[in-house]
């Protein structure tokens, strides 16, 4: 069955720019569709990418668009210590070799040798837990987009006295590269085990917001992000997301559902 939405905006807006705001697809997967002759505006098929819908028009993607957008493949895997998530330097072994048939768990397909899934978020070479790979633009756009309001669980062990003057640095006040991080949610497990909630994910960040204040990033194991939880998956192991986990992550991303 085609899909078909309404434009409910107050101005015209470029068709590839209001599916890419919307979720439907991603603004390059949007001007591929529209190159294939796939999309519709009040029943005309359209062909420049630079076209706007006007409020009150109704845009379709036929069924060959709807799947091509439902093709792309998203893996949850459980990466140990010792893998990289994307193109590694010489010596590196990169997660996607892990993506094998024995690894899998659960039905579906293997990915190719040569498929390309990319990570979205990376996961450091000395972190485990759960790393997204995805062909699926929209899954990008979700975790890793500008407005994206998914948070990140982690689970870190430390070297170092924690305070509570040290949690609540670590909690809002820190600077990385001159730039104020974003409010973060930092618990004490145990001693020397934390919880660290974020919304952002920069460069080793929480390795780096650790050592700001005298503490020693001994083990960092990320168990969630967004509505995707980890769970009991075996370290090295791997699933496909399912359809419903897909749209659950769609909809948080966009600040909906929660």
């Amino acid at each position: 069955m085609a899909f078909t939405r309404t434009y409910d905006g107050d101005e015209p807006v470029r068709v590839n720019k209001w599916l890419g705001q919307t979720g439907v697809c991603s603004r390059r997967e949007a001007e591929s569709l529209i190159a294939e002759g796939l999309v519709s505006i009040d029943g005309e098929t359209i062909s420049d990418a630079g076209r706007k819908i006007e409020p009150g028009q109704t845009l379709t993607l036929n069924d060959t668009a709807q799947h091509a957008l439902a093709s792309g493949m998203t893996i949850l895997l459980h990466k140990p210590v010792g893998y990289v998530s994307g193109q590694p330097d010489p010596g590196k072994i990169p997660a996607v070799r892990l993506l094998k048939t024995p690894n899998r768990v659960g039905e579906g397909e293997t990915p190719a040798r040569d498929a390309s899934l990319p990570p979205i978020g990376r996961l450091d070479e000395d972190s485990r837990g759960l790393l997204l790979l995805s062909s699926d633009g929209v899954v990008a756009k979700a975790v890793i987009g500008p407005a994206s309001e998914l948070d990140k669980e982690y689970l870190v062990v430390v070297d170092g006295h924690v305070t509570e003057g040290k949690l609540s640095k670590l909690r809002h006040g820190l600077e990385l590269n001159g730039k104020a991080l974003k409010p973060a949610r930092v618990t004490q497990i145990e001693p020397q085990r934390l919880r660290f909630i974020l919304t952002e994910g920069k460069y080793r960040q929480i390795r780096r917001m650790c050592e700001l204040v005298g503490l020693e990033v001994i083990d960092l194991y990320r168990v969630r992000v967004g509505p995707l939880v980890l769970g009991d998956l075996p370290e090295g192991r791997w699933r496909h997301l399912t359809p419903a986990e897909r749209d659950a992550l769609i909809t948080q991303a966009k600040g909906e559902g929660r």
